[in-house]
């Protein structure tokens, strides 16, 4: 029989830290190879001939990117489980919007992993060149691909919704720096303000967006790190909030 102790070791913040650390550091992993990597070696924005060409010449790196698309997903979802398991003591309702923000991204990610895959169909199957001609298969791949494309785009929407509330938990609950906390809101805004730039300015936005990243990528990084290197901090029960449901 599992004693408290034991339960209270399992269930420990530092323990729910490095396990959400060890699931965000695949998401790392995944989701910058799918995305920063093997995506752009495909999708040549109004270029049908070019793209179908990528598809065809590198159909086992589709076929990863695919795969990574889905495991990103589910590892930012388990992330996502790990930290509500820490911070949910905090406050409950902005720990289960957090958690339903991760939901909607990966599932907005998974499907468009689904257009990735039906491009690669499109572009080893003989019958669409039957029924569409060359150019019209070719046409259809890129089509496929910029659905996947600004799907992903999307997807950010709940990409930086999902750090406000991770942000909030994180600054109230003692557990982290509250800098970090900062850190992670702001990066929502970022996050919002780059993707309505792109789809609103499209011009503009390409402009800005290596610059208004800088905060995102700093506050996502500095977050795994913590988690995987620090955990979390260690806090006077009665002073803070600790986060970990210790049964």
């Amino acid at each position: 029989m599992t004693t408290k102790q034991e339960m209270t070791t399992v269930n420990s913040p530092k323990r729910l830290a490095r396990i959400a650390g060890v699931f965000y550091l695949f998401v790392a992993i995944f989701g910058g190879f799918a995305e920063g990597f093997a995506d752009s070696k495909m999708y040549v924005a109004g270029n049908a001939a070019a793209t179908a060409a990528n598809v065809l010449a590198n159909l086992g790196l589709v076929r990863l990117s695919v795969a990574s698309h889905f495991l990103d997903a589910t590892f930012l979802i388990l992330t996502a489980m790990a930290l509500y398991s820490l911070l949910q003591n905090v406050n409950k309702n902005v720990a289960r919007a957090m958690v339903v923000f991760v939901i909607l991204a990966a599932g907005i990610k998974s499907l468009n992993a689904v257009f990735q895959f039906e491009a690669l169909q499109v572009a080893t199957g003989g019958s669409y060149v039957t029924a569409f001609s060359a150019a019209g298969s070719n046409a259809l791949v890129l089509l496929l691909l910029d659905i996947q494309h600004y799907g992903t785009l999307s997807a950010q929407v709940f990409f930086g919704l999902w750090l406000a509330p991770l942000g909030y938990l994180a600054y109230k609950s003692g557990l982290f720096s509250k800098a970090l906390g900062v850190t992670l809101i702001a990066a929502t805004v970022c996050y919002l303000v780059d993707l309505y730039a792109a789809f609103l300015v499209p011009d503009f936005g390409s402009q800005i967006h290596p610059f208004i990243v800088i905060v995102p990528i700093i506050a996502e990084i500095w977050m795994l790190l913590y988690l995987l290197v620090v955990g979390v901090r260690s806090v006077k029960p009665g002073k803070e909030i600790l986060a970990a449901a210790a049964a």
